[in-house]
């Protein structure tokens, strides 16, 4: 299969003529049961026809990804919920009120529309409404039922740039629409509405603050920051390990001398080993570390810049043969959480805690 890449800009894919022309193709591609790459706020999506079980198989088989975790629905106007699930309740209205369009997605109860096969055999669909302007000119053309887990071989970093779509799906789907670099660079909040009490069970931009706000008491998900359980997933990202780079990334905790101390000896160990070391650092700390590859995710402080780079960077390390990385870690109050669970499960919970008179390190 030869995979087409078109360039399309967020700005301009209402009004360029030729801009036009590829969503519609790549509408026509969707309608007849092919894939394609798109950009999102979030990450690039994968997307196929939600309510074509052979389009979502495609899915799985193009990513390599277990048939039992579900893909999300995205759709482009909240008028197209209420076809696809049992019911709409007043906190999934409120929620949609609030956030979308936008980077968050409600698991609620499905309906008959939907098949077994986009949901991962579960009674329960997760849905989205993306704020990029590609993403719904794509779903709208495509029919207004998009399902679309991120584009990469599963279990690689989510791709924030089409480029590294094209690295992992290059003959594997029909066409990738390029619309530059994503905006936030981590996946949607998922947010559980079938149970009592709302529940998080992936976190994301959207925090739980904020979901309190608007709902009140939210819970979330034990399983969160914690090793794979072996239950069943109810969303995309509980169960398997996620977000890896090809080498082995070892996270560092701790007081900031003792990290940095921490890690500046096991990278010179490593590299006296013949391994090829990358460090994930912040802009505080980036010059006192002496490993051959030192990367910042920017200001300790500015946790959206942080998230906007974590999926780049362990590309990139990809990218430059990096065969052993060390992050500091990024605990924060705002979208701190999400991006320690995503580095969690790209080191498989792989932790050393760290002070200045010891080291433990967990599993």
């Amino acid at each position: 299969m030869q995979t087409k890449l078109v360039r399309v800009s967020e700005t301009e894919v209402a009004s360029d003529p030729e801009q036009r022309k590829a969503i519609e193709k790549a509408g026509q591609i969707l309608r007849e049961g092919g894939l394609v790459a798109f950009p999102t706020e979030t990450v690039y999506g994968l997307g196929g026809d939600a309510l074509n079980r052979e389009s979502s198989r495609k899915i799985y088989a193009a990513k390599g990804r277990p048939s039992d975790n579900p893909l999300i629905v995205h759709i482009a106007c909240l008028e197209a919920l209420y076809p696809i699930v049992e019911e709409v309740p007043e906190s999934a209205l409120r929620l949609a009120k609030a956030f979308w369009p936008g980077p968050l997605t409600m698991i609620l109860k499905k309906s008959g529309l939907v098949p077994f096969e986009t949901t991962g055999g579960l009674d329960t669909v997760a849905v989205r409404m993306p704020s990029d302007a590609i993403a719904r000119a794509m779903i709208e053309a495509g029919g207004g039922y998009v399902a679309a887990p991120s584009a990469n071989t599963s279990g690689k970093p989510s791709p924030t740039q089409a480029k590294y779509v094209a690295e992992d799906m290059d003959g594997k789907i029909d066409m990738i629409l390029d619309g530059g670099a994503v905006c936030i660079g981590l996946e949607s909040t998922i947010v559980d509405l079938t149970e009592e009490r709302p529940m998080i069970l992936r976190p994301g931009y959207i925090t739980k603050d904020m979901l309190e706000k608007v709902l009140g008491e939210v819970e979330v998900d034990r399983t969160i920051l914690s090793a794979d359980s072996g239950l069943k997933p109810k969303a995309p990202g509980m169960k398997y390990r996620h977000y890896a780079p090809k080498g082995e990334l070892t996270i560092v905790s701790g007081e900031e001398d003792a990290v940095v101390d921490t890690i500046n000896r096991l990278s010179k160990e490593n590299t006296v080993r013949g391994e090829k070391v990358g460090i994930i650092a912040t802009q505080e700390t980036r010059e006192r570390y002496a490993a051959a590859v030192v990367k910042c995710a920017g200001r300790r402080a500015d946790e959206e810049a942080i998230a906007r780079s974590l999926y780049t960077i362990l590309r990139e390390f990809d990218d430059e043969d990096v065969t052993v990385m060390y992050s500091e870690s990024f605990e924060g109050s705002e979208m701190g959480q999400a991006i320690m669970n995503r580095l969690l499960k790209a080191a498989g919970h792989h932790v050393i805690e760290t002070h200045k008179s010891k080291e433990k390190e967990e599993r």
